[in-house]
């Protein structure tokens, strides 16, 4: 099994918890979790990659993005499949070092390319059915964060990510 060096995420229902909030502003506002930028932050401190490919256009998006070292984003993508095939391209990676994270019916043909492919807890049953692992946690409640560091922990690189914030941690701890 290729050791995961990139994950790529959908936005709306993974990042987020779905719901678009409409009132005065000329966009929907969306709401991330502190839990998921924490672990992207760090995956990326440790050499990781992360990209997100999404359909829907968002100026939230972008600067969530920027803020967490997230790139390339790829935003109001009509084939997610074809978008990732480019990825991959882009980042010149196979299908077994990617990640993918999904929740809904467009996130599939990532899924089903990808070398391990996530799903979040409320993520719809064909999303849960081509999973290796679906999370507890639901989209925008911190199921990034439950994902990479399911990926991690199986790869034996979770102990890395402790030691940004700890560096006395005890790796057996780590490991459980």
């Amino acid at each position: 099994m290729a050791e995961i060096t990139c994950f790529v995420l959908d936005v709306d229902g993974v990042l987020t918890d779905g719901r678009l909030l409409y009132g005065g502003c000329t966009e929907p506002m969306r709401s991330f979790h502190v839990h998921d930028g924490l672990a992207i932050r760090a995956f990326v401190r440790i050499g990781g990659r992360v990209a997100i490919i999404t359909g829907k256009q968002s100026l939230a998006v972008e600067q969530r993005a920027a803020e967490l070292g997230i790139g390339p984003v790829v935003q109001a993508a009509r084939d997610k499949g074809a978008e990732f095939d480019r990825l991959l391209q882009q980042l010149d990676l196979s299908p077994d070092q990617v990640a993918v994270v999904g929740d809904d019916l467009p996130d599939l043909p990532m899924l089903r390319r990808c070398g391990y492919p996530l799903a979040v807890a409320d993520a719809a049953e064909e999303v849960r059915a081509v999973a290796r692992y679906v999370t507890q946690r639901s989209g925008g409640r911190g199921a990034v964060r439950e994902a990479l560091e399911h990926v991690l922990r199986r790869d034996g690189r979770w102990q890395q990510i402790v030691e940004l914030f700890d560096p006395q941690a005890d790796p057996a701890a780590a490991r459980k």
